[in-house]
């Protein structure tokens, strides 16, 4: 019965997860959102960059999730989704009308909401499945990543001529599907990771260390143990920090070398793939390939969902081959700079999708395999708050990546270019003109942080 329990609690995770994705079908309404608030692109990019920056405040989930109850945690959730993309609907419908910072409020709400259902479901996975940690959370994200073939899915089957329909579903679906599976994580289960198992566990071993072998003791004297005692106590009290699993607080967690090489490769991978899925849609157009957005989302988000079961393959090649979980961190990163390298050297369709498919398997193994990094490296109870902390780096990146891609455009805008009335058509067939040249100047940046930080990180992670 136990055993079945948890695995209903990872199906109904799993669910959740698949519909609370929110953020990947952004594209598919960012358009309409700029034609009714009458912003420029760098004012739309602001507004993705806003959702990003809602992940800031991710740390509070892992905080509430320990003085709160689940079903409170997993409501709050739900109900900042429900703020965030309802206001937008109804702006979008010209129901109401809202300033541009209200809006802006609103992206950052709905980003809080998508990291508090996140942070539920990898404290989930971490408690019920301690043994097979990262099979877990690879399943249970890998359908984070299929939120936005989902969604398009319902959308074309009542309307499929109405993008605006993305932002009521994302009002409504997540609430749905929280009161649905709510029972199915209500019910108790005894085989969770208690808050103090891992300290318990390794003090434990720690003291059977220290101890020796007392117990095999010969007329009741232990004067040989005694001595060394203290000397094995010292030991491992100095080394200690260096344990696989043990605990990290996040007071110590910001004052260790290692988070740090750490952040730095998540900023320079899994933040780039983000803004790229976030910008999917102007990227697209920019080509003259408005009509194949949809498309291009559905891709993304499959092929982030096969990149999401990709990252289990480590566990399961463990006996044939075995490299360090940040090894193979650094392994996925490496499609990211050939895809922008391929859009750089060529605009068409078939580039575009072979992109987005690359970027996609990179951003899903990415996503997924760090969630496990951080609960390997930092402690597995801890990891709710650590990993908040963690994509704390997204809306940073999502800032400055933001920030390049308008200062490329504002340098290119005044310079002359007689076919900027018609600018898909120019990008198509002359490849070569200035325009074009701030969306490849930007690619290339990207391309280059990206490859720079492939190369590095396994060195970075030799240590660890």
């Amino acid at each position: 019965m136990e055993h079945s329990s948890k695995w209903m609690i990872l199906i109904a995770s799993t669910w959740i997860q698949a519909f609370t994705g929110t953020n990947f079908d952004f594209s598919s309404y960012s358009s309409e959102l700029k034609s009714v608030l009458g912003i420029s692109q760098v004012q739309l990019n602001y507004l993705s960059m806003a959702s990003d920056f809602g992940k800031a405040f991710g740390w509070c989930s892992g905080v509430s999730l320990m003085y709160f109850p689940l079903w409170a945690v997993l409501f709050i959730a739900a109900f900042m989704g429900l703020v965030g993309y309802g206001i937008q609907w109804l702006l979008i419908q010209k129901i109401i009308i809202l300033p541009y910072f209200l809006v802006f409020l609103l992206c950052v709400l709905d980003g809080c909401s998508i990291c508090w259902f996140n942070t539920i479901c990898y404290v989930l996975c971490i408690k019920n499945f301690p043994a097979n940690r990262p099979f877990a959370l690879s399943l249970n994200i890998s359908f984070n990543g299929a939120s936005a073939t989902m969604y398009n899915l319902i959308a074309n089957a009542i309307n499929s001529k109405d993008d605006t329909l993305y932002l009521l579903l994302n009002a409504l679906v997540p609430l749905v599907t929280s009161v649905a599976a709510l029972p199915i994580l209500q019910q108790p289960h005894s085989q969770t990771l208690r808050a103090d198992s891992v300290h318990r566990t390794m003090n434990a071993q720690r003291n059977d260390l220290e101890r020796g072998f007392k117990y095999e003791c010969l007329d009741g004297k232990f004067s040989w143990f005694k001595k060394k005692e203290s000397w094995t106590s010292s030991f491992l009290l100095r080394d200690r920090l260096l344990l696989l699993g043990e605990e990290h607080s996040a007071n110590l967690l910001i004052r260790k070398l290692d988070f740090w090489l750490y952040y730095l490769a998540y900023f320079c991978g899994g933040t780039l793939v983000l803004v790229y899925s976030n910008n999917l849609g102007q990227i697209s157009e920019s080509l003259g390939y408005k009509s194949e957005i949809s498309f291009l989302v559905a891709l993304y988000s499959a092929c982030s969902f096969f990149g999401c079961l990709l990252s289990a393959a480590p566990d399961f090649l463990r006996d044939k081959m075995y490299y360090a979980r940040t090894t193979w961190l650094a392994f996925a990163l490496i499609p990211t700079p050939l895809a922008f390298f391929l859009l750089v050297l060529s605009g068409s369709k078939a580039a575009l999708s072979a992109a987005t498919t690359l970027v996609g398997l990179s951003s899903g193994f990415v996503f997924s395999a760090a969630i496990s990094i951080t609960s390997e490296l930092f402690g597995p109870n801890s990891a709710g708050v650590d990993h908040n902390i963690l994509i704390t780096n997204i809306p940073l990146g999502s800032l400055l990546y933001g920030l390049l891609a308008a200062l490329v455009y504002e340098a290119n805008l005044g310079k002359p270019n007689k076919e900027s009335k018609d600018i898909a058509h120019m990008v198509r067939l002359e490849r070569k003109k200035e325009t074009t040249g701030m969306e490849t100047k930007s690619f290339l940046f990207k391309s280059i942080a990206i490859a720079c930080c492939s190369i590095r990180l396994p060195r970075v992670f030799s240590s660890l």
